[in-house]
C-alpha cells in the first residue's frame, strides 16, 4: 500500500509539472498588434550602443530584413556610453542603451541639435545577480548585494568576502567570493552602481568584463563566483538569485519585472534623433514600429528578455508620432 501511495503521489506531481512550467513561461500580451509593412522603405542605418541589447538588435535587424531585404543595418554593441556621442556625431541613427542618458549627455545632444533625443522603451530586463548553478545560496538582500560588490557599503552592513558571511556552512563557509561585473562603458555598470549600490563605489576586486555574456561565462566557470548581468544572458550553468528589498526575496520573473516588484528591474531603450519639425526619418520610424509590434516583441522572448505589454507599447508608439 505504501508503495502504491508513493506511485500515485509521484504521478500527481508529474502531472503538475507541465502546469508549473506553463505558469513560469514568458507570455506575450495578446493585445499586441501584428507588424504591417509599408512601401517606399529603403536605405542604410547604423546602430551603436549597448552590449546588453546587442543580440536583441541583431535579431530585430534580421526580422526587419524579412520585410525589407534591401535595407542594410549595421549593429555595434560596445556599451551604452558609446550611443550618445554616435547620435550626436550622426554616425548612428539608433542608440540602444540599457540605462537612460545622463543629464550631460542630453545637454550635449541638445547643444548640437537644439532639441532633446527621443527615448523609446523597447524591452524589459530583470538585471540578475548570478551564482554558479551548484552554489546552495537561495537568495540575497539588496544590503548583501551592496556589501558584496561595493567598497562604500552605502546600504550598511559588514563587508562580505566569503560565502559564510551570507550564511553558507560547511565547505562553503570559508570559500571566498569571486566578483564579476561590467566595465565602466556599460550602461549595466552604471545602472547597477546607482540602484544596487546606492551610487556607491565598486570594489577594486570586481573582475570587469567587456560584455554581458562574459560575466555569465565567468560565473559558470568559477564555483565561488557572483556576478551581475541581464536576464537575457542566463544559461543552464548559473542561477539568477531572488533579491529582497523591504520585503521577501523576489525572483526576476516576467511578472515581477513587469510590475517592478523585483528590485533591480529596468527598461531597455533605443534613443534616436527625432527632429520636432521634420519628424522622424522614415526608415528609423519603420524599424521602431517593427520593434514595438507583436513580431518585434516576440524577439525579446527569443533573446531571454521580457516583452512590453500593449499599454506600454502604445505609449511608445505615440512618441514616434509626436
Amino acid at each position: 500500500m505504501k508503495m502504491k501511495r508513493e506511485l500515485i503521489m509521484a504521478a500527481l506531481l508529474a502531472a503538475c509539472l507541465p502546469l508549473a512550467a506553463q505558469d513560469d513561461a514568458v507570455k506575450l500580451d495578446p493585445e499586441l498588434k501584428d507588424y504591417k509593412p509599408v512601401s517606399g522603405i529603403s536605405g542604410n542605418l547604423n546602430s551603436i550602443g549597448s552590449d546588453t541589447l546587442n543580440n536583441l538588435m541583431t535579431f530585430w535587424v534580421e526580422g526587419f530584413a524579412k520585410y525589407y531585404p534591401n535595407v542594410k543595418i549595421q549593429v555595434e554593441g560596445k556599451g551604452s556610453s558609446t550611443a550618445p556621442p554616435a547620435l550626436i556625431a550622426g554616425t548612428s541613427q539608433l542608440g540602444p542603451m540599457s540605462r537612460k542618458m545622463k543629464a550631460e549627455e542630453i545637454d550635449a545632444f541638445e547643444r548640437k541639435y537644439g532639441y532633446k533625443p527621443r527615448l523609446i522603451a523597447v524591452a524589459l530586463d530583470g538585471l540578475a545577480v548570478y551564482v554558479h548553478k551548484d552554489n546552495p545560496i537561495k537568495s540575497l538582500s539588496m544590503q548583501q548585494v551592496d556589501a558584496i560588490f561595493s567598497s562604500t557599503k552605502k546600504r550598511g552592513g559588514k563587508d562580505i568576502t566569503r560565502w559564510g558571511d551570507v550564511g553558507l556552512a560547511g565547505e562553503w563557509a570559508n570559500k571566498p567570493l569571486s566578483l564579476y561585473g561590467r566595465n565602466s562603458a556599460s550602461g549595466t555598470y552604471g545602472f547597477f552602481k546607482e540602484l544596487a549600490l546606492d551610487k556607491g563605489d565598486y570594489k577594486s576586486s570586481v573582475k570587469e568584463q567587456p560584455g554581458s555574456a562574459s560575466v555569465v561565462q565567468g560565473v559558470e566557470g568559477d564555483l565561488g563566483a557572483v556576478g551581475y548581468s541581464g536576464i537575457g544572458y542566463k544559461t543552464s550553468g548559473v542561477k539568477a538569485l531572488p533579491i529582497s528589498f523591504r520585503g521577501g526575496a523576489i525572483p526576476p520573473t516576467q511578472k515581477n519585472t513587469e510590475n517592478f516588484n523585483y528590485p533591480i528591474a529596468r527598461y531597455l531603450y533605443i534613443y534616436m534623433n527625432k527632429d520636432p519639425v521634420k519628424g522622424t526619418d522614415p526608415l528609423v520610424k519603420e524599424f521602431m514600429r517593427y520593434v514595438l509590434s507583436k513580431q518585434g516583441q516576440e524577439v525579446t522572448i527569443k533573446d531571454g528578455y521580457y516583452p512590453l505589454n500593449a499599454k506600454k507599447v502604445a505609449e511608445n508608439l505615440a512618441l514616434l508620432e509626436e
